[in-house]
Parts: C-alpha cells; sequence; structure tokens
C-alpha cells in the first residue's frame, strides 16, 4: 500500500466503516431498543407482578384486634348485600359508593362517599363515633346503626358490617370495598363466604362493578367529581 495521501484516505475510509461482527445496521432501519426475547421477559413480569396483587392470601386475613389507622385511605365499592334488597338497589337510602376512609385522631371514622339523589350523584362526608369495642362504630342515619369491620388484609379488600335499626326493623348490609376499581373473584368468592355466615344467599348479593356499566351508577362508582356536597353527617358540633 502506498504511503501518499490517497493511501492516507483509504486507511481512513477503511476504518470508518468496520463494524464488530454481529452489529451492523442497515442505513435508516431503526435498531430495535429491547431484543424481543428481553421485552417478552419484561411483560411476563409485569403480568405475574398484577396477578400476585390480586391474588387472595387467607393468611393475611385479620378479623379481630384491628388496626384502624391501615384502613384509611382511597377504596371502591365493590359488592353489596342486605336481607333487605331494597335498601341497597337503585334510589335505595342505604346503596352508597365509598370514596376514602379516614381514620380521626379521636379514633372514630369518616367516610367520603357518594349516592344517588333523583338521578344525581351527590357526595357526602359521614363520621362514625368510635364505640369501647374494637373496630366497631355508631352513627344515626335513617334509624340507628351500627358499623363493623368484619374483615380486612388492609392492603387490598375490607369487608364492612352494618346494622340499621329503623322503627323497629333491623336491616343488616354487608360491603366489600376494595383498594382498586375490580377485584379478581377470590375476594368476591371471599365476600360470598362472609355473606353465607349471616345467612345471605347469592340472591341477597349486588356486584357493583358490573352495574358500573351504567351511566347513572358509573359517575357515582368510578373516580370524578359528585355533582354537590351535603355537607358532615355525625360530626360532633
Amino acid at each position: 500500500m502506498g504511503t501518499g495521501c490517497c493511501g492516507q484516505a483509504e486507511t481512513r475510509s477503511s476504518h470508518r466503516v468496520w463494524k464488530p461482527q454481529g452489529r451492523s445496521r442497515h442505513k435508516g432501519q431503526a435498531q430495535p431498543r429491547h431484543p424481543p426475547g428481553r421485552m417478552a421477559l419484561l411483560l411476563l413480569v409485569l403480568g405475574l407482578s398484577a396477578a400476585g396483587a390480586q391474588k387472595f392470601n387467607p393468611l393475611a386475613v385479620v378479623d379481630k384486634n384491628y388496626n384502624m389507622a391501615r384502613i384509611s385511605g382511597v377504596w371502591y365499592s365493590i359488592s353489596m348485600a342486605s336481607n333487605n334488597l331494597s335498601r341497597i338497589k337503585e334510589d335505595g337510602d342505604l346503596r352508597i359508593f365509598i370514596r376514602n376512609i379516614e381514620h380521626l385522631k379521636n379514633g372514630s371514622l369518616k367516610f367520603d362517599f357518594r349516592f344517588m339523589v333523583q338521578g344525581e350523584c351527590v357526595g357526602v362526608s359521614m363520621v362514625c363515633q368510635k364505640t369501647n369495642k374494637n373496630g366497631e362504630y355508631s352513627i344515626s342515619y335513617e334509624g340507628e346503626n351500627k358499623v363493623l369491620v368484619s374483615e380486612t388484609d388492609y392492603r387490598m379488600y375490607v369487608i364492612f358490617d352494618m346494622q340499621n335499626v329503623r322503627n323497629g326493623t333491623e336491616t343488616r348490609v354487608l360491603a366489600l370495598y376494595g383498594r382498586i376499581p375490580k377485584l379478581s373473584q377470590n375476594f368476591q368468592h371471599r365476600f360470598h363466604r362472609v355473606c353465607r355466615k349471616y345467612r345471605l344467599s347469592s340472591k341477597n348479593i349486588l356486584d357493583l362493578t358490573q352495574e358500573g356499566r351504567a351511566p347513572a351508577s358509573g359517575q357515582c362508582r368510578l373516580p370524578g367529581p359528585a355533582a354537590q356536597g351535603l355537607g358532615v353527617w355525625g360530626e360532633a358540633q
């Protein structure tokens, strides 16, 4: 090879276009950000993580000695059951859609929820006063009420048991709340099991995640602003 200027140009050109074997790239062709195998593995891990988050763990269930501060946070109504279905069906006075629960400094529980009033979604806050029993609260609303925690795992679900007495008639309402808008069937099955303990069959249970497809119900159950607020019920003045 010559040592003149032309020879030097050839040497530089050869050095510039040399690429390690297996790393060549055609001009104008986009290089994949992740190899196909790595992307498939990433999707698998994400899928398993989502499935694991929804997995019901019976060892995590707490049914006594509750740490009520861990109940605080955002919740979604999943299912309701009652021995008087008319009170939890459309326009029923006990048909509520939970949004948030806050454990107050005095031990009471503040519930932020929504319900339908004459076709409008209305936001309400309700403070249930602490009783002498762990996980039990009371409030006056459409009669006298006891609100008790039936069980929870704190992380994914909680089941409340409300006992309402109005004009001498007792109505029981069980409510399944989830940390996300829709829980897996494992949690629904658990709720059905708890309902059977109180002699409530599948005919007494409403799946609010299915009814939420209707515009009116979905307006209250899913995220979004309520039409108006009615203040705070049960709060000591």
